[in-house]
């Protein structure tokens, strides 16, 4: 792929420069609308990392000046209608309350030593052996069936939130681990597969030793926990394999991989299986490179195009909106802390605005691009993304990354677009049917919200817009795009009204218990933070429950 010309200048928080082949963007001061986030309340909380020292690979005696970001204070609290509810306008800037408190920012005597401790390496000398542990432990996370939950799962953490309470300079230092294939499985991700044919033989349970030896009373809880492990693993290792055969065929069987992605896809497959499940990628395994390389060259051309004739040649609306929004998107979280990854977010975000005029950009777009970031970059590395510096992937992966996520994100959108053009009919739409289907299945929870006086637009309006993504983690939210891809095109409008209404009626009792104002504060600030795989999948069960019964009794919503 040929250099790119990069973005212009703009505000940003001083953090360091990309060394991709789009470069960087220079560092100065906040300007006068910029703001921090209109996201959910633990996000607002979650601690901002500025972190200097600019690398350019061009221009490595470049500098750049910084200046403290403005500080706008808190204004009074006011709980009336207006201001509690939330909504969503075509390039709007936010209201200036919403910058970080002063805190947010470090001071300059420690800007730019936060990632000192970087280093690339392996735990053993033989790559192999690091690829066979780590197979070893993916078979405890992401392959969850309902009824049969692992405690000690990775993904049964809590997620993004408790992560919030450390500094993420503190967590940033984590050592990361690079897989040794990052070429091949560039090039080819069927290679990832073809890693777990390998691993996956070697790294089969040994038999237990049964013996003749009695098993002394003392022992035998012990016995019987490690007995149910291994039936879990066992189960778990058995749906990884499924997914195994079923992606290593000449032309993938789209119902098989549906049906077997619906109870969730192993953290290590969906870089392959989501493009699969998207139509981002021809299910006939021989013209799938082929098209990732014509892919990928188009959106690199889509980028010089856009960018060609530098900042006066951008649509300025459009451009001053996503340059507020993507500082702000996932605050504290180090990955999109990073330079790199905003500058790939912004470019990303202005080569789909103008690709459709119809929409432009809106706000809530940019949280949509992040669980399709994390999950090709989950391909390359061998650590969490969420603390992975991207900028140690050389400039050609971090390309194909931001490409992939680019055409993704594409055809997630094309299937709900009109939730973002003028006047956003879709979201409007999908809030009124959510209305009148809560009204039949908790008459109880709608009387109540309607006789407080609140209105579903007030709050669920986010909920369509950000597809739910401001109330639970991106861990979360890509657990549950593993059901949305396997239920087919229409799952991002259609499926999620349902998830949206179990959502609400999830809460049903402690809202009952409440008046206007504190339905209000209570719904934009849920208590999601600790939230597991295990809870997502029992929200998406009861989400397919009302689809079961409701979607083709289109009276419910008014015969619509």
């Amino acid at each position: 792929m040929t250099a790119a010309r990069p973005p212009p200048a703009r505000p940003h928080i001083g953090i360091r420069a990309s060394t991709t082949q789009f470069s960087s963007y220079s560092i100065v001061d906040w300007g006068e609308d910029d703001a921090w986030d209109s996201g959910s309340d633990e996000e607002r909380s979650a601690t901002a990392v500025s972190s200097g020292s600019s690398r350019n690979a061009k221009s490595p005696t470049s500098t750049a000046k910084t200046t403290p970001a403005r500080v706008v204070p808190l204004p009074a609290s006011n709980t009336s209608p207006v201001s509690l509810s939330s909504s969503y306008t075509h390039v709007n800037a936010p209201n200036p309350s919403s910058y970080p408190p002063v805190s947010a920012f470090p001071d300059e005597a420690t800007r730019g030593k936060e990632r000192a401790g970087w280093t690339v390496i392996r735990k053993t000398k033989d790559p192999e052996e690091d690829r066979a542990r780590t197979i070893a432990e993916d078979d405890l996370e992401s392959e969850m069936i309902v009824g049969e939950m692992d405690t000690d799962s990775l993904h049964d953490r809590p997620a993004e939130t408790p992560e919030s309470d450390v500094a993420p300079s503190l967590k940033i230092k984590a050592t990361p681990k690079i897989r040794p294939e990052v070429q091949k499985i560039m090039n080819d991700p069927l290679h990832i597969v073809h890693m777990f044919q390998v691993t996956s033989r070697s790294n089969s349970p040994a038999p237990s030793s049964s013996g003749s030896h009695p098993v002394s009373r003392s022992k035998s809880s012990d016995t019987q926990s490690n007995a149910t492990l291994m039936r879990e693993r066992s189960l778990r290792t058995n749906r990884r394999h499924k997914f195994v055969q079923c992606l290593s065929k000449s032309e993938v069987n789209i119902a098989e991989l549906r049906k077997l992605s619906w109870s969730g896809i192993p953290a290590t497959l969906r870089p392959v299986a989501w493009p699969l499940l998207l139509g981002y990628l021809p299910l006939p395994t021989d013209l799938r490179n082929a098209t990732l390389a014509r892919k990928r060259s188009e959106y690199d051309s889509l980028v010089h195009v856009a960018f060609a004739k530098g900042r006066e040649g951008l649509d300025q609306a459009i451009w001053h909106q996503i340059e507020i929004d993507v500082p702000r998107t996932r605050p504290g979280i180090p990955l999109w802390m990073c330079n790199s990854t905003q500058r790939c977010l912004e470019r990303i975000l202005y080569v789909w605005a103008i690709r459709h005029p119809a929409s432009g950009y809106v706000q809530g777009i940019n949280d949509l691009v992040t669980p399709f970031f994390e999950v090709f970059l989950s391909a390359y590395i061998d650590s969490d993304p969420k603390q992975f510096d991207p900028e140690l992937l050389s400039p050609d992966i971090l390309c194909a990354i931001e490409a992939d996520s680019f055409w993704c994100l594409s055809r997630l959108l094309d299937g709900i677009q009109d939730n973002y053009i003028f006047a956003q009919p879709g979201i409007h739409r999908s809030v009124g049917r959510m209305a009148e289907l809560v009204a039949r299945i908790d008459p109880a929870l709608a009387h109540h919200l309607q006789a407080q006086g609140v209105e579903f637009m007030q709050f669920a309006f986010r909920w369509m817009n950000c597809l739910l993504m401001r109330e639970i983690s991106v861990s979360n939210t890509i657990r549950m795009w593993d059901t949305y891809l396997a239920e087919g095109p229409d799952a991002f409008s259609q499926f999620h009204l349902y998830v949206c209404s179990a959502f609400l009626v999830k809460w049903s009792d402690k809202l009952k218990e409440m008046d206007f104002q504190g339905i209000i504060m209570f719904l934009q600030s849920l208590p999601t933070q600790d939230w597991t795989d295990h809870d997502v999948e029992l929200l998406l069960s009861e989400a397919f429950l009302l689809n079961s019964v409701w979607h083709h009794a289109q009276s419910h919503f008014g015969g619509k």
